[in-house]
This record gives C-alpha cells, structure tokens and sequence, in this order.
C-alpha cells in the first residue's frame, strides 16, 4: 500500500467514524483505481469545468467517500470540507451531486447506471469530434444489472473507442448472480480487456494510459476493505457500519500494521 492509500483510507475511517455514515469496505477497495485515474485524465482542480477535461464517473455510487477524499488529495478542495459528509445540507452527501461538489461529473447512486451516462458522455464527445476520454468505474455487485452489458454493447457498436471501464473485482457479488470470469465476459461484449491488481497503483496507471482500437475495460482485482483484516473477514457486517472508538483504534492499528 502506497503512503498516499494509507493516508486516504485514514481520511476515510475518521469521516465514517465522525459522520456515522460510509461504505468503508468498498471505499478501500477501489482508492488505488481513483488516484490513477487522477493521475491519468486531463483535469484542472483550480478549474473543474476546463472544456478539454476527460471525464470521470463513478459508477458504484456508494464508494463516494473515497472519490471525495481522493478530490481533496487532488486539490479540489480542503479534506476538512469533506468532513461534513452525510450532515443535515452538506454538499457532501452519502452518494455524490455533481451540482453541489467541484470535479463529480454525474450524479450517481442507483447502481447499474454510471456506466450508462459515461456511454452518452463518450457518444457525445465521439459525435463533437473531441480527442477527450471518458472513464467509469463499476462494481461487481452492480454488473448483475442488465444495464451494464446492454450499455457495453451500444459502446462497442457505436465504436467508443475514448471510453474506458475499471471493473473493480472485489468479490462483492457472492450472494448474489456470480460473474466467474469478468475479463472474458468483458470480452465477449467487445472490450479490449487488461487484467490487473487492483492495489498496485503502477499497473492501473500503465494499463490506464494504454490505448485500444475498442472501448477499453481494465479488470481491477481488489479485496473488499483492502488494508484492514477485520473488514476483509467482516466485509458483509461492515457494508453499512460506522466504527466506534475502539473500533476505530483497531483499524487504524491494523492500517499502520
């Protein structure tokens, strides 16, 4: 784990554990997939709305405690703002408002639909001939939506060769319809596939920055709580849960391990 993921993963446990809110398993899981995105699109924190931005959006709503300290570590805006996350009209909501938080594209929180608005934002930069990327990141939980693969199919038929899907497989998805093999139903759906590890923020940025001749889809392989034993035994007890004291501590502890 990087020193910046450890700090992140800090900044995300002491806002769950202050606010009472945060999906911390699936936060941790994908922070190395945002700082590489961040480190790979065009964008502007001194200017969000800059017209030859890429475009990113989160596709797993629920992880957006991470997307938001990952903004704040990009300079968008102070990491103590985020500390009001989930308060009585906080800009900073359980899932993100593009209209309220500088650097969200898409308002995002019903799963199986981010995926579906990067396809029209790439449709759209195709149509205005811009050289400008578009990158989602779903969850595989959320690839049990039909949504997801009849979006891939338009974007592999409408040619939309600037997009790219993070696919972060977290083996979240074991109660529910199983996807064995990500990287060859992918595949099947007309994607250029690269398969790495998801924590090793080298191989997400090498794999970010590749270029394809077809949308591109990088198969993240993650552990759901990444960097804390207790949330990765515990993952389904924790979707939900805001740590108390001691609990905190013991994270934090096993963060520092």
């Amino acid at each position: 784990m990087t020193g910046i993921g450890k700090e992140i993963r800090k900044d995300i446990l002491r806002i769950a554990k202050e606010s009472g809110h945060g999906h911390i398993p699936t936060c941790f899981s994908i922070v190395e997939a945002l700082l590489a995105v961040y480190d790979t699109i065009r964008h502007d924190p001194r200017n969000p709305s800059w017209e030859e931005r890429d475009l990113f959006v989160l596709s797993k709503g629920h992880g957006a405690l991470a997307h938001f300290c990952v903004l704040a570590r990009r300079g968008y805006f102070g990491i103590e703002a985020v500390s009001a996350f989930g308060a009585f009209l906080s800009c900073f909501g359980c899932h993100a408002d593009r209209f309220k938080i500088p650097g969200i594209e898409a308002s995002t929180g019903s799963l199986g639909h981010g995926i579906g608005l990067a396809v029209g934002m790439a449709l759209g930069l195709k149509i205005r001939k811009s050289d400008r990327r578009v990158v989602t990141l779903i969850g595989d939980g959320e690839a049990n939506e039909g949504s997801v693969w009849e979006a891939l199919l338009v974007a592999d038929n409408l040619k939309l060769h600037g997009l790219t899907v993070i696919y972060d497989d977290n083996r979240s998805h074991t109660r529910g319809l199983q996807i064995v093999n990500p990287a060859e139903k992918l595949k099947a759906f007309g994607c250029d596939v690269t398969e790495v590890d998801g924590h090793d923020a080298d191989a997400l940025r090498e794999a970010l920055q590749e270029k394809g001749r077809r949308v591109r889809a990088i198969v993240a392989k993650t552990k759901k709580g990444f960097g804390c034993p207790t949330l990765i035994a515990n993952q389904y007890e924790w979707h939900r849960k805001s740590p108390d004291d001691e609990e905190y501590r013991r994270l934090i502890e096993e963060l520092d391990a």
